[in-house]
């Protein structure tokens, strides 16, 4: 027996969402993983990433952003996305709604619970740790958003972030306004510089236009993962006894 997948629906933001649920095989209660997408909103990428983590022995959920739908457009993804990331209360009732589906899968342990995002996906998830979300890990990549001042203080658990070197979207007075929140705030918190890499380097080439300042690095794309894995291996193993 494999895992084992299947499409949620659910409110948020107004609309109805449609989530990649990916179920490990076995029986029990198992860590979580809410996985966030970019801005342009889940595609077989997050699905897979998600399928991925199900077979390590993770119940993940790859939330969705727009109502079901791909926004391959650059300037129809900038016209929701921006406003969404400037309304932390937004990003919060996305990600709440999201988690609401992932904890009320039997399969998951509601006290074992990560939230790992790329983009906007990863901002909502910095958003609940603000918000005070009881979350083992959060991990993101070229998601160094900062938040309200003094909410960082509720984070409770380590953050990893990671972001390529010439990101102009994610560029140097960003990352130094993201770590400098997360050190006054308290938070044990990580970031990782992928050397020569652009914005989103992690996502496979797509077939339609971009932002400017995007381009995937396969290379760092592969150490982004693993770093991925490596933070939820320190913060939320997977039991030994797994595939029970």
């Amino acid at each position: 027996m494999t895992m084992t997948t299947r499409a949620v629906a659910y409110p948020a933001d107004g609309l109805t969402m449609i989530g990649h649920l990916a179920v490990p095989a076995g029986i029990g209660r198992r860590p979580a993983v809410l996985l966030g997408p970019e801005g342009v909103g889940p595609s077989d990428v997050e699905h897979r990433r998600a399928d991925a983590l199900a077979e390590l022995g993770y119940v993940a959920l790859a939330f969705d952003l727009h109502g079901g739908r791909y926004l391959g457009d650059p300037e129809e993804m900038l016209a929701r996305c921006l406003p969404l990331l400037a309304d932390p209360g937004r990003m919060r009732g996305i990600g709440h709604a999201a988690l609401d589906v992932l904890r009320s899968e039997p399969r998951t342990d509601p006290d074992r619970i990560a939230a790992i995002g790329y983009g906007t996906g990863g901002a909502i998830g910095l958003e609940l740790g603000r918000d005070g979300v009881d979350l083992r890990a959060i991990g993101t990549v070229n998601a160094l958003t900062t938040g309200r001042p003094g909410e960082a203080a509720r984070i409770r658990c380590p953050v990893w972030a990671g972001v390529g070197s010439e990101d102009p979207i994610m560029p140097p007075a960003q990352r130094d306004a993201f770590t400098a929140e997360m050190q006054a705030a308290g938070v044990d918190w990580r970031l990782t510089v992928y050397g020569g890499a652009l914005h989103a380097f992690h996502h496979p080439p797509v077939g339609h236009p971009t932002v400017p300042g995007v381009g995937y690095h396969p290379q760092h794309a592969q150490r982004a993962w693993r770093d991925v894995l490596a933070l939820l291996a320190e913060c939320l193993p997977v039991p030994a006894d797994a595939g029970a």
